[in-house]
């Protein structure tokens, strides 16, 4: 398995539509690999696959390490799409490709998603909470968006000097990342 550079906010693949996959191969179950590689390098819950420049509807997620959520397991959802949303629920939220940037985000407390796992199987889950909130995450990523698009005109322009960095590559992390000046190893 391979760590992969994260891109930051500023780079192209984060703010393109992926698009769906079509057939699970061993190039793809790498890649899925890589992710989860590249999620659990950075201490991160989870990670799309534009996030990595690879525009495809790919997501994982790993909340295990949160003492509520041990016996959740690592999981991948191959083109997932949301079919139902209940409830209102706001939490803070950040991102590795926004590092050191947080903000309180109100997303639905319970979906229902639809997804294929790695074996191209068609799933359905009930997520609540913080699985929700990742999943969701994750999601507006594969459509282009960040998080930071929600946050209020007040809180943006708090942070705008903070986001202006992380654009410009004046970011220390301690993963790989591709900025829009450079890839930092």
């Amino acid at each position: 398995m391979s760590v992969l550079p994260i891109y930051l906010d500023g780079t192209k693949p984060l703010r393109k539509k992926a698009k769906p996959v079509s057939k699970i191969d061993d190039a793809t179950l790498k890649f899925i690999m890589d992710m989860f590689e590249t999620m659990h390098s950075a201490d991160g819950i989870g990670l799309a696959a534009n996030q990595v420049g690879v525009l495809k509807r790919i997501i994982v997620v790993d909340i295990s390490c949160l003492e509520e959520y041990e016996n959740v397991k690592p999981f991948a959802l191959i083109n997932p799409e949301v079919i139902s949303e209940e409830g209102k629920c706001t939490m803070e939220e950040g991102c590795l490709s926004v590092p050191d940037v947080r903000g309180e985000i109100e997303r639905p407390q319970k979906i229902v998603v639809n997804f294929r796992d790695i074996k191209f199987q068609e799933q359905q889950l009930i997520a609540e909470d913080l699985l929700a909130r990742v999943i969701l995450h994750e999601l507006d990523h594969l459509n282009g968006v960040l998080f930071v698009d929600y946050l209020t005109k007040s809180k943006k322009q708090e942070l705008k000097e903070a986001i202006e960095k992380i654009q410009n590559g004046d970011v220390a992390t301690k993963y790989p990342v591709v900025t829009t000046q450079r890839v930092i190893l």
